[in-house]
């Protein structure tokens, strides 16, 4: 068996179960979306077996993005794990089949309640898919031979999750200052919590001359402050434009031994890029790799454009928000 040949068959297998999820896509989901982001409790997901396992992940998800959600094994449920349940609170059941009965045997507990049941079902003419106040359904083929065990359905019943919790995400115009505070630990708390600020070089470690400043002032400026690059100012302050490595060696192609003849105002490239001193360092790393820029000037306010700091990419790389 050719397994990469085999592998590749069961991907775009599911990767066409994902597209028939989408093109059926109609306003159940709209409904669904607006259930889940009415709710005034908790996002309570249900289900057995796969279908479970997918639960605990768009609870995750929906917790991440502001929607506070619980995993409740359906089981479980049945011996006491009911009392998780509560007015106010929204039930998303998952059941591939819409006939698994320990799910079944919930509903009427959650009629009662009146909490609004979101069913994702496979079959839309289920028992799951009737008695839920809106119904989303993934019908499609396994990508297993037997189209028996659980693959495209899963991935599909995912996806269909993820789609649901950014959708409210979004609804709830949910940013990422909001992500961040949800998320303060590991590469993701760096990439997300770190401010410019946070690692900018400052005072006598900023790199500056004025526009009538010798190239040779210029270059030992940017030498000593071992950046690679100096600002230019002009008389008021303000960065009139940079001088990196880069003009340098494109100065001496042009200007060849009359170079340290001319002034840091002769040489400079001008408006350079800037970025705010309370920009997330991510957004900073993001902007050198736009431009193709290896260092940025920070600023309090783009208007005067006065530098506070510099910050360089190897700055980014020693806090790991790379």
């Amino acid at each position: 068996m050719d397994h990469v040949k085999r592998g590749k068959d069961i991907l775009r297998r599911e990767a066409q179960a994902l597209m028939k999820v989408m093109e059926g896509l109609d306003d159940s989901f709209a409904r669904a979306a607006e259930i889940i982001f009415g709710c005034t409790g908790r996002v309570v997901l249900t289900g057995m077996g796969k279908s479970g396992l997918v639960c605990k992940k768009i609870a995750a998800t929906l917790s991440s993005t502001g929607t506070p959600a619980l995993f409740v094994h359906a089981a479980d449920s049945l011996h006491g794990d009911l009392g998780m349940l509560q007015r106010g609170d929204v039930l998303v059941v998952v059941s591939n089949s819409g006939e698994t009965e320990e799910v079944l045997k919930i509903i009427p507990w959650v009629k009662r309640l009146d909490i609004p049941l979101v069913a994702i079902t496979g079959d839309a003419a289920s028992t799951i898919a009737r008695l839920g106040d809106v119904a989303l359904v993934v019908n499609v083929e396994e990508a297993c031979p037997y189209n028996v065990v659980p693959t495209s359905s899963t991935t599909a019943t995912l996806a269909l999750g993820d789609a649901l919790a950014i959708a409210v995400m979004e609804r709830r115009a949910f940013n990422v200052e909001d992500f961040a505070s949800l998320h303060p630990g590991g590469s993701l708390g760096r990439k997300l919590f770190l401010r410019v600020e946070d690692l900018m070089h400052t005072g006598q470690a900023l790199p500056g001359v004025s526009a009538e400043t010798s190239m040779k002032d210029a270059i030992l400026e940017i030498t000593s402050k071992r950046l690679g690059v100096t600002g230019v100012y002009d008389g008021e302050g303000r960065l009139a434009g940079i001088i990196t490595d880069g003009d340098l060696r494109r100065a001496i192609e042009r200007y060849d031994d009359s170079l340290l003849a001319k002034t840091a105002g002769d040489v400079m490239t001008m408006r350079p890029k800037v970025v705010r001193r309370d920009a997330l360092a991510a957004y900073a790393l993001k902007k050198m790799e736009e431009f193709s820029i290896t260092s940025l000037f920070v600023v309090d306010d783009e208007s005067n454009a006065r530098p506070v700091g510099i910050i360089h990419i190897h700055d980014l790389l020693r806090a790991k928000v790379v």
